[in-house]
């Protein structure tokens, strides 16, 4: 898997909050956005195989 550059014009204010977010965690800004789009990818995949897992089983479940 390669990688890409995304450039982002952003709010300074939102810089500010989201150096504060990296800095706490000891990470660097670039580091710290990757890792929350990575983890909200995850999460919208995993919501999805749930929604099919319930549609194939019914949304009650196998009773």
């Amino acid at each position: 898997m390669g990688t890409s550059v995304l450039s982002l014009r952003i709010d300074g204010e939102l810089l500010e909050r989201l150096r504060d977010h990296a800095a706490k965690r000891g990470m660097s800004v670039q580091d710290y956005v990757v890792r929350t789009l990575i983890r909200d990818d995850f999460d919208e995949r995993f919501q999805t195989a749930v929604e099919e897992t319930e549609k194939f089983y019914g949304v009650n479940g196998v009773t």
